[in-house]
């Protein structure tokens, strides 16, 4: 169940409660939002009204808001390693794990994307179109809140290029760093995730 002070975030998951049940799926309360489709492709055993589910919700081709049960590869707010299924005149389009593909607009990419290849980018929601997109420009997300690491600290990395000092890491989401070519014991590859230590 939502509430005003814990709206539906697009583009990740929620909990949310069954208000009403059709032919075709169950539409699930998105509060300020309106009621959210869950088509029935996705429901469970047991499902009815009352029922408490967690959605990813997104927007479909008519930009209507839709929840799935499958999982993304990653959501807003988040960086991942996509490959490119397609290219139009809007941008390119890569597979993130659902079957509406995630758009990555040609003002957000660094260079024109191929199809068949795999790009590092941040997942964001569009503020003015309300719509699910993904940007190579990912320097702007980073490194915006301090780093508090203690030497020996876990944290969570995600490989996003080589260089010749070693290979550029996203830090638990939020940071950019190097790690060494003297710290790595094998090759890794762009997108790799893996746990690390702070040195």
């Amino acid at each position: 169940m939502i509430n005003s002070d814990n709206p539906v975030a697009v583009g990740r998951f929620n909990t949310l409660r069954v208000v009403r049940t059709v032919d075709f799926g169950y539409f699930l309360d998105g509060g300020e939002l309106g009621d959210i489709l869950m088509p029935a492709k996705y429901a469970t055993n047991g499902i009815g009204v009352g029922s408490m589910v967690d959605v990813f919700v997104y927007s479909d081709s008519e930009d209507r808001l839709i929840a799935t049960t499958e999982k993304p590869y990653a959501q807003v707010g988040e960086f991942a390693y996509l490959t490119v299924k397609s290219v139009s005149r809007f941008g390119a389009f890569l597979d993130w794990g659902l079957l509406k593909d995630l758009l990555f607009p040609y003002s957000a990419q660094r260079n024109r994307m191929e199809k068949g290849k795999s790009y590092v980018g941040y997942i964001y929601l569009d503020s003015t179109k309300k719509r699910i997109a993904a940007t190579e420009k990912i320097n702007r997300y980073l490194d915006n809140v301090a780093p508090r690491y203690e030497m020996g600290d876990e944290v969570d990395i995600m490989i996003t290029e080589e260089t010749d000092l070693g290979y550029k890491a996203i830090v638990n989401n939020l940071h950019s760093r190097i790690i060494y070519h003297s710290s790595v014991y094998s090759r890794l590859k762009t997108g790799y995730r893996r746990k690390a230590y702070v040195q």
